[in-house]
Order: structure tokens, then sequence, then C-alpha cells
């Protein structure tokens, strides 16, 4: 049964939020229903600092690196950095070993940098695109809730490709637990979205995690942690991309 400590624990996990009872956490593949509501408040942290910047009489441009910055800075940079390790990684070795051991240097590379600065350049001009501050909110939500939706789908469907790591402690998920987190991010998603556009950014995380998972297997044997935080980022951008072409 999902727990307070299972909210507390996934919010210890994805984000740099100080939060009271900390101690009491459960473990992390036990909080992984919660993960989307994690990303229910790390897309509202972005939209206020959206909303901030509008009112300031700031461009949408500027606005949207705002709400960006503060995504950022509210997970630690988590899964960007995981991204930018598994750039480096699969452009960097020619063997799965190689590249793990690639992803596991903390400093980052050419690949990693570059696709740190498509992350942010994408997301940035898909909020600028977007512009009004109501849709740049519900965009920012939906696609924060389902990056951390499409996380447990590559969990799912590989397996861990080294042992320890951040990648192979979650465990086994439990199906429960990922089939309840599916329906809250289904459910923010049809509240938040007309239902075509929710319909279309929930196959697009389907795809995104599932092309992660094939790629993680194919080049690394699995996948890990850093693979993990790349997931959330590539489908966080697909998602903000179709949205903001379907407001258009």
């Amino acid at each position: 049964m999902p727990t307070g400590a299972d909210l507390v624990s996934a919010f210890g996990l994805l984000t740099r939020l100080p939060l009271p009872g900390a101690a009491a956490a459960s473990s992390m593949g036990a909080s992984v229903w919660a993960w989307p509501l994690v990303g229910l408040v790390i897309g509202a942290i972005g939209a206020a600092g959206y909303a901030l910047a509008w009112r300031a009489g700031l461009s949408p441009l500027l606005g949207g690196l705002l709400a960006v910055i503060a995504m950022v800075v509210a997970t630690g940079g988590f899964h960007e950095d995981g991204l930018a390790d598994t750039a480096d990684g699969l452009g960097g070795g020619s063997t799965p070993e190689k590249r793990l051991l690639i992803m596991k240097d903390s400093r980052i590379g050419s690949f990693g940098a570059l696709a740190l600065v498509a992350s942010v350049g994408l997301r940035v001009g898909a909020v600028a695109q977007l512009a009004e501050p109501g849709l740049v909110a519900a965009a920012l939500i939906v696609a924060s809730v389902l990056g951390r939706a499409a996380m447990p789908g590559v969990v799912l469907l590989s397996s861990p490709a080294r042992p320890g790591g951040l990648g192979a402690a979650l465990g086994a998920l439990p199906r429960g637990r990922v089939t309840i987190g599916c329906g809250i991010a289904v459910l923010l998603c049809l509240v938040l979205a007309r239902p075509h556009a929710a319909l279309e950014a929930m196959l697009a995380t389907l795809v995104a995690a599932a092309a992660m998972a094939w790629l993680g297997a194919r080049s690394l044997g699995g996948y890990t942690g850093d693979t993990l935080g790349a997931t959330e980022q590539l489908a966080e951008c697909v998602v903000l991309l179709l949205l903001a072409a379907e407001a258009q």
C-alpha cells in the first residue's frame, strides 16, 4: 500500500527539496508510484518561475529560461547529469564496457555538453512558443509528470547494465505501484491538456521509454541511473515540443 514515506522517498531521490521526515523514507523502488507527483511539483515550480518573469515584463524567451533554471535548481540537475553522462558514454565508447566506464567519469565531455545545450534549448524554445502563462504552466507540468512516468518503463523493459549503482539499487519495481503511478500521470495529463494533445503526449512518452530501453540494451547491456535520467529528459523535451506545436 502506498504510504507517505514513499512520497518522501520519491522527493528525496528525484529532487533537492528539503523535506521533513527523510529518515523515515521508504525504499526507492517502493516510491515509484509517487514519481509523477514529483513531476507535478517540479513542473509547478517552473510554471511559477515563468509567471513571475511574465509579470515582470520579461520576454517569453527569458521567462522560459528562468522556468527551466528553476526546475534544474529544484532537482539539483539530477536528470541533466544523467543525460550528459549517457551522451558522453554512447558517443565516446566503442564497447559496452568502455561506455559504462566513461559514464562513471564525473567530468562532462563534448557529447554531454552538446546534449545539455540541446535539452535546455529545446525546452526554453518550446516554452517561449507557448508564451501564454496558462499554456506554459499546463505544458511544463504535463511534460514533467510524463518525464518521471517514463523512467519506470525503461526499468520494466530491460535489466540493470551493471551491479551496484542507482539503476540496480531500484531493484524489481512493484508492478502494482508502477500501475498506480501511470494512472496518476494519465489523470493529470487528461486534466491539464486537451484530450488529443494528452493522448499524443502519452504515446510520445511510451515511444521515448521504449527507445531508451532498446538503446540501453543494445549499447550498454541494460539501463543505468544515468540512462533513466536521459529518459526523463528525452520524454520531457518531446512532450514540450508536441504541446507547443499543438497550441499553434
